[in-house]
């Protein structure tokens, strides 16, 4: 968008900003009523009738309108629908060689999907990194609650012991010098 362009320095005006575009895939329900997946906004002030100039767009996919579009022949698809198609059907295993053949044909998309891969990559990573951590965590507890439960069984044995003395009759003074005493 704009606010991403540094026109800021000396011979720069609004007039140097390269044109920004804002995407919007609307992958279940039909937003508009027609039939076409592709539909593209520029801004326009109604009140003053001041156009944007086509400098920024909003880009709508309705990839649920796609239909058969996926089974056209590569060169016989527009930009577009190679987009729609890339987006609609990247983690399909069976349009894999048609994912694959976009890819190969549009140096956009190619650039998009290395960006996706890194994501990707990214997110497997986090989510090993979590797995990891989660390990760690587990078995921090586990010994905390063994040593825990140990402590607890411990007493439990003291105690038993300590009134098995008592019912012998050992004063509590005998045996406080005999077991952990001074």
């Amino acid at each position: 968008m704009f606010t991403g362009q540094d026109i800021r320095g000396a011979e720069k005006t609004y007039n140097d900003l390269k044109q920004a575009y804002q995407i919007a895939l609307l992958a279940r329900e039909r937003f508009f009523p027609d039939e076409v997946f592709f539909h593209t906004f520029e801004y326009y002030d109604p009140v003053h009738r001041v156009p944007l100039d086509g400098r920024t767009r909003i880009i709508t996919l309705e990839l649920s309108k796609l239909g058969g579009i996926a089974e056209k022949p590569i060169p016989e698809m527009t930009v577009s629908e190679r987009w729609a198609v890339f987006l609609e059907y990247l983690t399909a295993r069976d349009k894999r060689g048609t994912i694959n053949a976009i890819v190969k044909r549009e140096e956009g998309i190619a650039m998009a999907s290395e960006v996706l891969m890194t994501i990707s990559r990214d997110e497997h990573e986090r989510a090993r990194l979590e797995s990891e951590y989660k390990y760690q965590l587990d078995t921090q507890s586990k010994l905390v609650h063994a040593k825990r439960e140990g402590r607890q069984e411990g007493r439990q044995e003291m105690k038993q012991e300590i009134i098995g003395l008592l019912k012998s009759g050992k004063s509590p003074d005998e045996i406080i010098r005999d077991y952990g005493g001074e």
